[in-house]
């Protein structure tokens, strides 16, 4: 693969919110395609939902193949709102939509103004394998200013928990899931890893 580069959202002069969103689409299409199978309105609906000064994107020769979001307590990478999930899928299967992931994407985060959380991390499936978002991450760990990161990753997702283990993230938590397997994993583990001083 050619060389990756890795950018702040923000940093683009053109509109990538569309790039993003498919990224994103493609990266989550598992737990996405509940809403619809249908993938130019699952982007549709989630287009204008990142937040770009949180949001990092991984490009090779000008197309974007893989995006990181590192939140902090002050800014989310993706509030969910209602009215564009409405706009996308209709009023009932857009309100549900809200309802599932606004608990995930909208309440502030618990940790201090020196930790940086990673969330989002996708890749489109051609660069699956390839050191994308091994390339993501590392750009975050050395060129944000956080002492510390935090990341959640689910039991089931065994290729995200090995490269985040190589890349020195260790368990500080486990949380259970209520409905267990209902959504395909047993576990949330949330992994931290700390600036050397």
């Amino acid at each position: 693969m050619c060389s990756i580069t890795v950018r702040s959202m923000a940093d683009y002069e053109r509109d990538v919110r569309g790039e993003v969103a498919e990224v994103f689409v493609n990266g989550y299409y598992n737990e996405l395609s509940y809403f619809t199978e249908d993938q130019s309105t699952l982007q549709k609906a989630f287009r204008t939902l990142f937040s770009p000064e949180v949001f990092y994107v991984a490009e090779v020769q000008g197309i974007i193949i893989g995006i990181l979001a590192c939140s902090h307590n002050g800014q989310r990478a993706m509030p969910v709102a209602l009215a564009p999930l409405q706009a996308a899928f209709g009023d009932k299967t857009g309100e549900l939509a809200y309802n599932v992931m606004k608990n995930e994407f909208n309440p502030a985060l618990p940790y201090d103004d020196e930790t940086g959380y990673i969330e989002c991390v996708a890749t489109t499936e051609k660069a699956r394998g390839k050191g994308v978002s091994t390339a993501l991450m590392k750009h975050v760990m050395t060129e944000l200013p956080y002492r510390r990161y935090v990341l959640e990753v689910t039991d089931s997702n065994q290729t995200a928990l090995r490269l985040y283990q190589k890349l020195g993230f260790r368990e500080f938590k486990r949380i259970s899931e209520n409905d267990l397997g209902e959504k395909g994993f047993n576990d949330r583990i949330y992994m931290e890893w700390r600036k050397p001083v």
